[in-house]
């Protein structure tokens, strides 16, 4: 499929933003009109630049409020028109985005409307333009795309048709289905963006909350499934109005818009659509979703706290690399990393997670075709050569095969003790702390090239302001990120691995033996758990005492979790999950972040 995305997706100037269009592997670009009334470069320069890169310029937007006006305001409208198609000319642009009329029509008549529109293609005719209609969802009279057609389909005029916007059709609940009955000769154009599940006005939403395909709540892959049925032929075009992206760094935005496009052809491809096309929506490798985590690592300068850490929690030391200074420790299917390779000046941050995954090499092959960044690592003879992918926030992810056992890697590793007696641990959930910038791109990035699942997005409060989350699982739960975006003022928001034990309380009072100050957890929290749940005296005394939290949803499940201190940027977590529990503890996510807070200071 050719693809397409607006200038206004993008931060930067027009030709900053041709470059990164170019660069991501873009086929062509919607110009935005306030994007080349502030370029200093001539239509003829802008035209020139995008044929150099290899770009075509697919359509000229927007041309607004042009139907349902009085014949006064419609010569106003033809005088506009005629000198932007002329700008069209010295462009090279061959097809305008007409807006139905918000502000100036006064006429709710589809005669009118399409008369109008007939005038105007004369014009556009005469200059070797198209009109592309679009129902636009606030429009004063014409807000449903099957009203624009029956005013396109009226006009009867070889250059007028239609633009379809998924965002104007599913954010009003439109069935997207009667698109089928377009002839696709008459779809001139097509945009796309996602968006949240929001309950707001409808141009608010759009002109603020616009997403990439794969990032919120609409069935893009089911709307363009419509539009190729109906034989459209032209550019999957991107139009994502979001105030994140217009701030944020051009390339880096234009690769994420690129990788949209490419899953979501994928994911349309899988639905076996009946297209009329030859160069069709193509597959990506198949690749399943990762069945366990392998290891995650922590890098420092020195991370001789969290070895520490691990040893009160009863992991058992295994040894130093056998080439790197990297040591490893074990609980069960838990293993940790601890990373000084490279590491000056770095306090400890969750560098990596390896997940196994059934088919590693499909999953490289996936990374590599929806242009996730590689990550290097020096490796010597003899040992396993893992390939990574740096997620959206910098966290490399590494693929390894599914092991019955420990796996290969875990011999390179000298000089250790063998595993101890202590209950075994298995990595549960891992929590990520993103910048604001990331946090949709990271969605996309796991739904994407790891196949998981996006769940809803939560807000937790925090003493310095809401920590939005979201959490990215596998269908079985066994791998489970979860994404987190710190309040603007607060740099200081961890990551952490929580690990799951059969027995949350004996490992606490086991680990106190050793010597662990799990993170303090104030009296009143205890009070209201009190109130909320019938538990016995006894066993709010002890959970009060080992700083032990708990939860039970609906059903009858329950869940036990206590937290360790942070050490530089990282803390770790056990959990109990009982009866199908499938939360995590979200009612203690403030109390937790307080104490955090206080522990800062």
């Amino acid at each position: 499929m050719r693809t397409s995305i607006a200038t206004v997706c993008l931060s930067g100037t027009l030709t900053e933003k041709l470059h990164a269009c170019a660069d991501a592997g873009f086929d062509g670009v919607e110009l935005f009109e306030p994007d080349l009334l502030a370029s200093p470069a001539s239509p003829e320069e802008i035209g020139a630049l995008a044929r150099r890169l290899g770009l075509t310029l697919d359509l000229y937007q927007p041309f607004r409020d042009a139907e349902g006006v009085t014949e006064t305001e419609f010569e106003a409208v033809l005088h506009r028109a005629r000198a932007k198609f002329r700008l069209m000319q010295r462009l090279g642009v061959d097809t305008v985005l007409v807006c139905s009329n918000v502000a100036t029509a006064t006429v709710d008549d589809d005669a009118v409307s399409a008369d109008q529109l007939r005038r105007l293609g004369d014009e556009a005719q005469a200059h070797g333009v198209r009109i592309a209609y679009e129902a636009l969802a606030w429009g004063r009279y014409v807000d449903d795309y099957r009203r624009a057609w029956r005013i396109a389909e009226r006009a009867d005029h070889p250059a007028v048709g239609v633009c379809l916007d998924s965002f104007h059709i599913l954010s009003r609940g439109h069935d997207p289905a009667a698109i089928e009955q377009i002839p696709a000769e008459k779809i001139f154009f097509l945009q796309l963006a996602d968006a949240p599940a929001l309950t707001m006005d409808v141009l608010s939403w759009s002109r603020h909350h616009r997403l990439f395909p794969g990032e919120g709540s609409f069935d893009l892959a089911a709307f363009l499934g419509h539009v190729l049925d109906a034989g459209y032929t032209g550019p999957v075009s991107l139009e994502v109005f979001n105030d994140t992206f217009r701030q944020t760094d051009v390339e880096r935005t234009a690769r994420q818009a690129k990788r949209s496009l490419t899953w979501l052809e994928d994911q349309v491809a899988r639905r076996s659509v009946r297209s009329r096309r030859t160069d069709g929506p193509s597959r990506l490798p198949d690749v399943g979703q990762p069945v366990a985590f392998d290891f995650v690592e922590v890098k420092a300068e020195d991370a001789g706290e969290v070895d520490e850490l691990l040893r009160l929690l009863g992991f058992s030391f295994r040894g130093h690399h056998r080439s790197k200074p990297v040591r490893l420790w074990t609980q069960g299917t838990a293993r940790v990393l601890c990373n000084e390779h490279l590491a000056r000046d770095r306090a400890p941050t969750l560098a990596a997670i390896g997940m196994e995954v059934p088919d590693p090499a499909a999953s490289v092959r996936r990374a590599g075709l929806l242009g996730a960044p590689s990550v290097f690592r020096r490796t010597r003879a003899g040992e396993q050569d893992l390939v990574a992918f740096r997620a959206p926030e910098g966290t490399e992810i590494f693929f390894a095969d599914p092991s019955p056992g420990e796996p290969a890697w875990v011999p390179e590793f000298d000089g250790g003790e063998q595993p101890g007696g202590a209950p075994g641990l298995a990595i549960d959930h891992v929590n990520l702390a993103h910048p604001w910038q990331t946090f949709e791109e990271s969605v996309l990035f796991h739904t994407s090239v790891l196949a998981l699942r996006s769940q809803g997005t939560q807000e937790v409060a925090a003493p310095t302001g809401l920590v939005r989350s979201r959490v990215m699982r596998s269908d079985d739960g066994a791998v489970r990120l979860a994404l987190n975006v710190a309040p603007v003022l607060d740099r200081g928001l961890p990551q952490h691995v929580a690990f799951r034990s059969p027995d949350v309380v004996a490992a606490a009072r086991l680990a106190r033996t050793r010597g662990l100050h799990p993170l303090p957890i104030p009296a009143n929290y205890y009070d209201d758990l009190a109130a909320r749940f019938d538990l016995p005296a006894a066993v709010l005394d002890e959970m009060r005492e080992l700083g032990v939290l708990y939860d039970r949803d609906e059903s009858g499940g329950e869940f036990r979790h206590f937290y360790t201190r942070t050490v530089g940027a990282v803390f770790f977590e056990l959990v109990q999950r009982d009866g199908g529990y499938d939360g995590y503890g979200a009612a203690g996510a403030p109390v937790r972040l307080a104490a955090q807070h206080l522990a800062r200071r």
